[in-house]
């Protein structure tokens, strides 16, 4: 996967009946490293609740404790899921957040105004919102009347990679991984948005094409903040 400019991607597909799906990401654009715009993980999976989807967004990775204390959303990056139930490749419809006001606000999900390499923010098309919950803090999680239920804040990095080893098999030291192998990114955190969504409102599909982006304001038609 490869990241361009401010426009960042990673596709999975998300099959209804509850398998999980991930793509990972850490550290591919020194361009965005360490900025509110990286994309760490995208993962889609069945709710506890088997009527329900997940679609969790990650970004800022490698954050050490200290750092998470003082990490934070900003409010000029737009966080995108773009839902494709068609399988035409074109999202269908989208789950926007963006944080204003101290909350994560969430948008859809909806049919998008325009597609592709811009964005569109419908106010019209506002659901839920909930306060970011902060480094050591309870988890907050709200929701509304249509079932969707929103949390944002920090979160341990739950991606396992080996790191090392990889090494050592990409220099031909090694020929596989270990088992159990060192997870390089243990004791990192990663700042999460998590919107659970009840499958009726996905379009009614047996399966999704999922997608995640980040665009910086300029990148987001009529935005107002």
């Amino acid at each position: 996967m490869r990241k361009k400019h401010l426009l960042f991607t990673a596709i999975a597909i998300a099959v209804m009946s509850g398998s999980i799906l991930w793509a990972a990401d850490h550290i591919d654009a020194p361009a965005v490293t360490n900025t509110p715009s990286d994309i760490t993980d995208l993962y889609v999976f069945q709710g506890q609740d088997k009527n329900n989807l997940v679609f969790v967004a990650n970004t800022q990775g490698l954050l050490s404790p200290t750092a998470t204390s003082g990490a934070h959303f900003d409010p000029n990056t737009l966080i995108e899921f773009k839902i494709d139930n068609n399988g035409d490749n074109i999202e269908d419809l989208v789950i926007q957040a963006i944080y204003k006001n101290g909350k994560m606000h969430v948008y859809g999900p909806y049919k998008p105004l325009i597609t592709g390499t811009k964005s569109v923010i419908d106010p019209s098309e506002f659901s839920a919102e909930t306060s970011v919950t902060k480094y050591g803090e309870a988890e907050k999680i709200e929701g509304n009347k249509k079932g969707i239920k929103v949390f944002a804040g920090p979160r341990d990095d739950p991606f396992f990679f080996d790191l090392t080893q990889f090494k050592h098999i990409i220099a031909g030291e090694a020929s596989s991984f270990n088992n159990p192998g060192t997870d390089a990114f243990a004791g990192t955190n990663v700042l999460s948005v998590v919107v659970e969504v009840p499958k009726n409102l996905l379009g009614g599909k047996d399966k999704l094409n999922v997608w995640l982006t980040t665009r910086k304001k300029t990148e987001i038609t009529n935005y107002k903040n």
